[in-house]
């Protein structure tokens, strides 16, 4: 084991942040009001009492954002746990199928997947883990590389405070960070520098924002209201009609 060097972290957090805030900014420029429109439950916000078409489009495009932001930073949280484990047991990007990482602590192998919080699956995906964990594990044995190999589920936030699952381990926020880099104060310190530039960056991604939002606000009145009301039948025609033909909608498409 290599003690940690805080250093080494917040500088690479600060150099690669910056890829999560391009990714946010380029899925904003390329969403499309149709795209949104079409994936979205337009029941929900007639439930919720929705009436404008600002509203409307925004929380259409909110949902989205919400779920491809997930998504990204989930990617950049991945890829600094394996830098740290590199750093501090010499871990390395596993090659193994539905494995994120490997490593060997305490003269364990561990191989883990790394989700970004506990509540990340269903039971076939969680299932689908565990045999990608049963299968890694075999070709370990067969390899002769480890004689006890631990599968461990790694999310990057949250709390489960029953982490032994009988066939893998489940650590959880302040657990998995430890466990990476053997440092139980990890999780706190890497907070800070993810702010780095934030305000900045934030800034490009609101002004981005507010163009689409005006855009789609008009594109979305023009099609689909009717009398300054919005015309629910028709948007419901548009997103769940049996062989609907969405064609003719092209405004801010």
């Amino acid at each position: 084991m290599k003690p940690l060097e805080l250093a080494e972290v917040t500088a690479y957090v600060e150099e690669h942040i910056r890829a999560f805030h391009d990714a946010r900014l380029e899925s904003l420029e390329q969403v499309r009001l149709k795209t949104i429109l079409l994936r979205k439950n337009p029941y929900l916000f007639k439930a919720k009492n929705v009436l404008t078409a600002s509203d409307l489009v925004r929380g259409f495009l909110d949902a989205h954002l919400s779920s491809q932001e997930e998504t990204i930073f989930g990617g950049f949280l991945e890829r600094l746990a394996i830098f740290v484990c590199e750093r501090v047991f010499q871990g390395q990007k596993s090659s193994a199928e539905g494995i994120d990482l490997e490593f060997t602590r305490d003269g364990k192998r561990f191989i883990v997947a790394i989700k970004s919080g506990p509540n990340w699956g269903n039971s076939q995906q969680i299932m689908r883990m565990r045999d990608n964990f049963l299968r890694a594990k075999r070709t370990l044995h067969t390899n002769s590389l480890a004689s006890n190999v631990i599968a461990v589920n790694g999310c990057c936030y949250g709390k489960d405070d029953r982490p032994d699952k009988g066939d893998y381990l489940k650590l959880c926020g302040q657990r998995f960070w430890e466990f990476v880099s053997g440092d139980a104060d990890l999780y706190l310190k890497i907070i800070e520098p993810l702010g780095h530039k934030a305000r900045e960056r934030n800034d490009a991604f609101q002004t981005a924002y507010a163009r689409i939002i005006n855009q789609f606000t008009l594109g979305f009145s023009e099609e689909f209201c009717r009398d300054g009301f919005i015309d629910w039948e028709k948007l419901l025609r548009f997103n769940s009609a049996a062989g609907s033909a969405d064609g003719d909608f092209e405004a801010a498409a």
